[in-house]
Formats: structure tokens, C-alpha cells, sequence
């Protein structure tokens, strides 16, 4: 059994520690906790783990947050996984810093990577993480502060919330979906 799992963000130095990269900070961790390497290849960084006999490809597309899509699709089609076996990782304005929800449908809530991946699947039936990164930030201000870097205060508590993520990985791809939801969201 084969999953994808995509840890959204943008690629570049200048992204790494930004709220818009949290995608691929938990995608690193799995990468790192199942010694897997990652690869730069077509469309983004890919690594390949294993999970209870389950196969994981991990990847962090390369073709910036607004054009996700391209690499997912690509992704989908090489990897020959259906997208019931797709999860994203994003970061999500409306939930409170370190938030976690998974959902196995919905909009793409104004999120321009979400935004592109459901009008290149042309579907939002995929399962999502979302990554509350909170909204402290004044009118007008949204793109400052998802491109922003973490307070120290978040940082204190980053290596937990995305301890906590990795484990939704987990139970997605051996447990499923629903019982997910059921047993990790709102931890």
C-alpha cells in the first residue's frame, strides 16, 4: 500500500523557519524519525519511507506554494496512488498556533496551495492536515505574517505540535482517515 504525503511550503533558504513552511517541517521530521533521505528531483524534494508495510513518499514540492498542484498531481501519477491515499500538511490562519485538524474534504479556505492542488485534481475530496499557525497579525498584513518567522515562544513549542503531526501520518496511512480524526484531532 502506497501513500503521499505533501508537506506544503515554499523552497529556499529565505522560507525555511516562515508559518507558510510548517508543511514542510513535519514532512522533514517523519523523513528524519523513519531515516529517510530526501532527494531533489522533477517538481520537488522526495523521500521514500516505510511505516508498518506501508510505503510512504514524502515530498516537498519545489514549484512554490501557489502552484502546488503540478507536483502533487505528478506525484499521484508516477507513484500510481490513488488520492484516497493523499495527505496534506498546511499551515491554517483560522486555527490557534499548534492547532491540529485533519479533514478528509473542504475548501480550500483561501489557501492558495490548497487553492491549486483542488483545481488540478479538480476534486476536494483529499485529506488535509491543517496546522494552526494562528492570526496575530493586523488588516492587510496576512502575507507578512504567513511569510514570517515563528516567536521564540512558538519555537518552545514547535518540536511537540509537530511530534504530534508525524503521528496523524502514522494513522493515516495504517489506521485510516476516520479513526484519525476520531483518536488525534484537536491533541
Amino acid at each position: 500500500m502506497k501513500y503521499l504525503i505533501v508537506g506544503l511550503g515554499n523552497p529556499g533558504a529565505k522560507y525555511e523557519n516562515t508559518r507558510h513552511n510548517i508543511g514542510f517541517k513535519v514532512v522533514d521530521a517523519f523523513a528524519k524519525e523513519r531515516e529517510a533521505n530526501f532527494e531533489t528531483i522533477k517538481l520537488g524534494d522526495v523521500a521514500k519511507a516505510k511505516w508498518k508495510g506501508r510505503q510512504i513518499i514524502l515530498l516537498k514540492p519545489s514549484t512554490f506554494m501557489n502552484l502546488s498542484g503540478k507536483a502533487v498531481n505528478y506525484y499521484l501519477q508516477k507513484e500510481k496512488i490513488s488520492v484516497d491515499n493523499l495527505l496534506i500538511i498546511t499551515d491554517d490562519l483560522a486555527l490557534p498556533f499548534g492547532k491540529l485538524r485533519m479533514k478528509g474534504k473542504g475548501s480550500d479556505g483561501g489557501h492558495n496551495g490548497l487553492k491549486d492542488i483542488q483545481a488540478t485534481l479538480n476534486t476536494n475530496k483529499y485529506a488535509r492536515l491543517r496546522f494552526g499557525v494562528g492570526s496575530e497579525f493586523s488588516k492587510g498584513q496576512q502575507v507578512d505574517y504567513v511569510l514570517g518567522e515563528w516567536t521564540s515562544e512558538e519555537n518552545d513549542m514547535m518540536e511537540e505540535r509537530i511530534k504530534t503531526a508525524t503521528e496523524f501520518i502514522k494513522g493515516f496511512s495504517t489506521i485510516g482517515l476516520n479513526q484519525t480524526m476520531s483518536n488525534w484531532n484537536n491533541k
